[in-house]
């Protein structure tokens, strides 16, 4: 689990996952977060390193909720 990567991609999976579920575009997300379609489309190919304040507003824009563990 160097830097973190796994739980990063695990994240970012669960988020594209969430938002193709719902039959979201980015730009519908983008919109519903308050940020750029190119922040998300960076979020979901992993050139984005999300502070937790943007994912908690991604989640909203999901309606869903950010779970942190530390195991």
């Amino acid at each position: 689990m160097e830097n973190g990567r796994i739980p990063r991609e695990s994240l970012v999976k669960q988020i594209r996952e969430a938002r193709k579920a719902q039959g979201m575009t980015q730009q519908e997300l983008a919109e519903l977060a308050g940020t750029k379609k190119s922040n998300i489309s960076r979020l979901e190919s992993g050139r984005y390193n999300p502070s937790l304040d943007f994912l908690i507003k991604i989640a909203d824009g999901l309606g869903k909720q950010i779970r942190i563990t530390i195991q």
